[in-house]
């Protein structure tokens, strides 16, 4: 796992500001597929908003969805890796914030985005297994 975090990240990344509705975060995520999005604000990472977020955060509370900032619910504590990490730092992080994706970040601005699925695309093992495992559990 000597590969670096920029040689197998995802470069073209779907984002969404801290202003903008939930409605318009959960559409995204439907039309792109994906289950978190980077909150940026001046190409800036402020946050992560996730389905999950989404759904404890403000479908469970009985909050709007069309007038609900993403702002409100996003997490704002975000584990990320820088472009130039390894693989094996990304697995690590990822198993100790038990997060199956990371932001890739330089100087603040978000480059990409990296997962499980990334790493388990190009490796495959126990330790990647065991991440899976840990995941599995919560």
């Amino acid at each position: 796992m000597d590969e670096t975090i920029k040689e197998i990240m995802t470069k073209n990344i779907v984002a969404i500001m801290p202003d903008d509705t939930v409605e318009v975060a959960a559409k995204l995520m439907s039309d792109y597929d994906m289950g978190s999005l980077p909150v940026i604000s001046g190409g800036q990472l402020k946050g992560l908003l996730t389905d999950r977020d989404i759904v404890t955060r403000c479908i469970s509370k009985g909050k709007s969805a069309n007038s609900t900032k993403v702002g409100d619910l996003m997490s704002t504590n975000v584990a990320f890796v820088t472009p130039e990490q390894s693989v094996h730092d990304a697995i690590s992080m990822m198993a100790a914030e038990c997060v199956r994706r990371l932001p890739v970040v330089k100087e603040g601005f978000v480059y990409g985005m990296v997962s499980l699925t990334d790493i388990a695309k190009i490796h495959s093992g126990p330790e990647i297994a065991l991440a899976l495992t840990d995941f599995d559990k919560m």
